[in-house]
């Protein structure tokens, strides 16, 4: 059936890019979810009495798990295909969020939403884009994996400003069963529309010449494999310059930002409504901006793009704690700046990570750097949390992420351009 609907779709513009759209719903699904737990801080606090560093707690595992599930999710790809890894992952997502509604503890918050949720979101991510990506595109790579990765900021284009007006006036347990009905619609668009690989369904890949290789599915085990390619990627000074890097990026955005901007609008008077609908506005800025970023990466160095983009960044954060204080144009001149540069590292980062490690190999390397990526998302959503609840305010969290995106900015140019190594073999 696939095969026929691509062979019908081909006569007018390749299958890949409807592999595209229906995998960027897959992660717009994954981004609702992981943005639901920023919308959910404070009625959480006021509903239980939980504190925010708590709260931040079960969202760090989540954090943390969403980038340590990302390499062996890769290899799992690799070795029994991608429709039904994802389609493992939604139905995680689907039956944890939904369930997430009868929670009345905190240790049933850092259960659900940081494992459950936490492992799912770790396979419907970044990681899933760069495979599919790498697989479907010998040219536009850099503008497919834009248009993947904006998934995220539309994520929060759609979901957050619904979510936060649901909250007000029904309460948080409605959101997460709404969540959870959406993993679960996209499940059979995956398994309807998405094959393993062009060669599957008799094409080659978006530009690719007639002799190219399709890459066929690796063998042994895949958690062997993901460990063994970590083993090689280690011995690199580049994997560490773009795993920290990425450490940095996901501190600055997911963990600081994505996890408290809400929470800290609340802290000025401005209501969970106001707050996700900056954010939001943010995530729109961001579809334009990471879209465009993956075309630019298509064209010039990514190096200097990301050093542009960390650095842009880094002051945007050292200007939020004075945004508040202008009436007019405060909030709206860091959503701005910041909003379009949200995760427009993502393309030039990919890219960078296949030109030295290889187009086989470079998913998995990549899902180690996406793990540092959340890692540092999660030591950030935690400290953020921890200074809001020691000092009372987040300026001193604004200040350290701005801080480290300075240094990131320079620690790019360091990453090297060399020929990709030779693809390490599957273990058995």
């Amino acid at each position: 059936m696939k095969a026929a609907i691509a062979r019908r779709i081909n006569g007018h513009f390749h299958y890949g890019w409807i592999v595209v759209g229906v995998i960027f719903l897959v992660l717009l699904a994954s981004a609702g979810i992981r943005a639901t737990p920023s919308v959910m801080m404070v009625p959480l606090e006021h509903d239980f009495g939980w504190s925010r560093a708590t709260i931040s707690l079960a969202i760090s595992v989540n954090l943390a798990l969403y980038g340590l599930t990302g390499p062996f999710a890769a290899a799992a790809m690799q070795r029994f295909g991608i429709r039904p890894t994802v389609m493992v992952a939604l139905v995680l997502l689907a039956s944890g969020t939904a369930l997430s509604s009868l929670m009345t503890a905190p240790w049933q918050m850092v259960l659900i939403w940081g494992v459950m949720v936490g492992g799912g979101t770790g396979v419907a991510a970044i990681t899933l884009a760069a495979t599919v990506a790498n697989r479907w595109f010998h040219s536009h790579r850099g503008l497919a994996m834009g248009i993947l990765t904006a998934s995220s900021a539309t994520g929060q284009m759609v979901f957050l400003p619904m979510m936060a007006a649901i909250i007000e006036r029904h309460g948080w347990r409605p959101v997460v069963l709404i969540v959870g009905i959406v993993a679960a619609v996209v499940l059979p668009l995956v398994a309807l529309l998405v094959p393993e690989r062009p060669g599957s369904v008799g094409l080659r890949p978006v530009g690719a010449p007639e002799d190219a290789p399709d890459i066929p599915l690796a063998q042994g085990n895949p958690l062997t494999h993901a460990l063994s390619v970590l083993r090689m990627a280690a011995g690199k000074r580049d994997f560490w310059l773009l795993f920290f890097s990425f450490f940095i990026c996901g501190a600055s955005t997911n963990g600081y930002i994505g996890t408290h901007f809400i929470a800290m609008c609340s802290d000025y008077g401005l209501s969970e409504v106001k707050g996700a609908g900056i954010l939001a506005a943010m995530g729109l800025l961001d579809l334009v901006g990471t879209t465009l970023s993956g075309w630019l990466s298509d064209r010039y160095n990514s190096r200097v793009l990301l050093f542009w983009y960390y650095g842009l960044r880094g002051l945007s954060l050292m200007y939020l704690p004075y945004a508040f204080g202008f009436d007019f144009f405060g909030l709206p001149l860091f959503a701005l700046f910041y909003g379009l540069d949200w995760i427009a590292t993502v393309p030039p980062t990919v890219r960078l990570t296949t030109d030295v490690f290889g187009k086989t190999m470079a998913p998995i390397v990549f899902g180690w750097i996406v793990a540092g990526h959340q890692l540092g998302a999660a030591t950030a959503a935690l400290v953020a949390g921890s200074l809001r609840a020691t000092l009372g305010n987040y300026t001193m969290a604004s200040m350290l992420s701005g801080g480290v995106c300075i240094i990131g900015a320079f620690m790019v140019l360091r990453i090297a351009r060399r020929a990709p190594h030779q693809p390490v073999p599957a273990s058995a």
